[in-house]
């Protein structure tokens, strides 16, 4: 009998142990940008790695559906790739929503065209005028007798806000601009057709894809911090409210200089510090 007990004892003791257990692992929701995305994806393996009692799920969709996710509450970390909108502020607090945002590491939009386009350098204006329908043959800026294909992001995009805003001057994409829905698609449709210009976040570049420097300035770690480059931007992760609980210890883990800036940096992107 008193065996029988001292069992009972410790089978109790087990299961308020894995009650304890279980009750302390967390999931978190990460959606939004892109470009972001291999940021969120490198940092939260290392972060699991660290903390096996939390899940993480992380999927893209853009930068408009970050923050559409962390006003509705379907999201815990919502990641833009450009700073919360007037419209989404308010429709925000309609709602009783307060986003804060954590400004995680630097980014630059590279234009991207086929390695096999000896053109290597273009302006601001003479992107514009790519993208506006102005200039349609790659001859007109030193390029082969070849038409240009253009490449563009869909306008839930930060990356396409960004370039609307720095490129564009607010002027409206060339009506026969094929669009994608993500970096990585970007880089592939370029990869694929030797007439094709696109814009990428500078971790996409890659060997299938040409970096064009935009008025002689290369997209670079330290163009980018220095302000040089035309074309840069810092990347965020917004949170509803200010953050508790796992929440706020990814996010320290995010904004550590020896853990995710680090692995920042290992992404192709540009660390804070």
């Amino acid at each position: 009998m008193k065996n029988s007990k001292t069992m009972l004892s410790i089978l109790a003791c087990s299961i308020l142990l894995l009650s304890a257990t279980f009750s302390f692992a967390e999931n978190l929701v990460v959606k939004g940008s892109t470009t972001v995305l291999p940021i969120a994806q490198k940092v939260a393996e290392a972060y699991m790695k660290e903390n096996p009692e939390t899940k993480i799920s992380i999927s893209g969709g853009g930068s408009g559906n970050g923050m559409k996710a962390i006003i509705d509450g379907t999201t815990d970390i919502g990641n833009a790739s450009r700073f919360i909108k007037d419209k989404e502020v308010k429709l925000a607090m309609e709602k009783g929503v307060y986003p804060v945002p954590f400004r995680v590491a630097y980014d630059c939009i590279v234009p991207v065209v086929h390695p096999s386009n000896k053109v290597g350098d273009l302006s601001l204006e003479k992107l514009k005028a790519i993208y506006t329908g102005e200039i349609k043959n790659w001859k007109e800026v030193g390029g082969p007798d070849r038409p240009v294909v253009v490449i563009s992001r869909d306008t839930s995009s930060g990356t396409y806000e960004v370039w609307e805003k720095k490129v564009l001057k607010k002027a409206r994409v060339f009506p026969g601009a094929l669009l994608q829905a993500s970096n990585g698609a970007v880089a592939q449709a370029v990869a694929k057709n030797k007439n094709a210009i696109g814009y990428i976040g500078v971790g996409y570049l890659n060997k299938d894809v040409k970096a064009v420097t935009v008025n002689g300035i290369e997209g670079s770690m330290a163009t980018t911090l220095d302000g040089s480059f035309p074309v840069s931007r810092p990347l965020f992760m917004f949170t509803q409210g200010w953050p508790k609980g796992e929440t706020v210890k990814f996010l320290n883990y995010v904004l550590h200089p020896a853990k995710g800036q680090k692995l920042v940096k290992e992404a192709g992107y540009v660390p804070l510090y």
